[in-house]
């Protein structure tokens, strides 16, 4: 099966349609698929349900996908760092789904193991938990959350060998993996693409049969705050 792609347009093709499901990695901008969101913004897609930690900064990352109006939903931990997201949401031109992030993390995890849904303690009590079924186990209450799966997921990584077993660098391993196994497709970007054989078999953290399309990226990874601190005379 032909994995690798000569860039993000391509890799794309035949795997976007209006109101479809995405799942988008990173944390903050941390590992996201900066390649792969630009070109879902000049496919013109619309409508998405866009699930993902955050929604990126204003213009940059998801951001770029709020600006251009092709978001409908996007189901998410935290938000705070995005402007337009804010303007949007309040406006009620914009749906939100928000999870606790290890409710998020559990469901796209579960997601991509087959399992429909699962119970948890956090949320119970509060607005997460309003409208879904709550069940006592032992004497404590537990809120019931569906697993997620995604038409697509575009997932971004430190390395790949020619089919697809990918390799992450720290902490843009944040939820890269597990979107990696909870799309019907599975698109990645990576750094630097290697010869199959060429990766140590227990240093790959996702297996290449979860990678459907591969590209080589190359990317800004900009920085969401950076603060620094001048130099002192010496």
């Amino acid at each position: 099966m032909r994995k690798l792609y000569p860039d993000a347009k391509s890799a794309l093709e035949g795997l976007t349609f209006d109101g479809m499901t995405v799942m988008a990695g990173g944390f903050g901008l941390c590992g996201i698929p900066e390649n792969l969101i630009a070109a879902l913004r000049d496919s013109g897609t619309k409508g998405m349900t866009v699930i993902s930690n955050n929604a990126g900064v204003d213009g940059f990352g998801l951001g770029q996908l709020l600006e251009t109006r092709q978001i409908k939903k996007m189901i998410s931990s935290y938000v705070g760092e995005n402007k337009e997201f804010e303007r949007q949401y309040l406006a009620g031109e914009l749906e939100l789904e928000f999870n606790p992030q290890g409710t998020l993390a559990e469901r796209i995890r579960a997601g991509g193991a087959g399992i429909p849904a699962f119970f948890t303690a956090t949320g119970v009590g509060t607005l997460v938990a309003e409208g879904k079924e709550v069940r006592n186990f032992d004497g404590r209450d537990y809120v019931m959350e569906t697993g997620l799966v995604a038409d697509l997921s575009i997932v971004k990584a430190w390395k790949a060998d020619e089919r697809g077993n990918l390799m992450f660098r720290k902490t843009a391993r944040n939820f890269n993996p597990m979107m990696a196994t909870a799309g019907k497709a599975c698109v990645v970007e990576v750094e630097e693409i290697v010869p199959t054989g060429s990766l140590d078999p227990d240093q790959i953290h996702t297996p290449g049969i979860y990678v459907d399309r591969l590209i080589k990226g190359t990317f800004e990874k900009r920085i969401e705050q950076r603060t620094v601190r001048t130099r002192e005379s010496a």
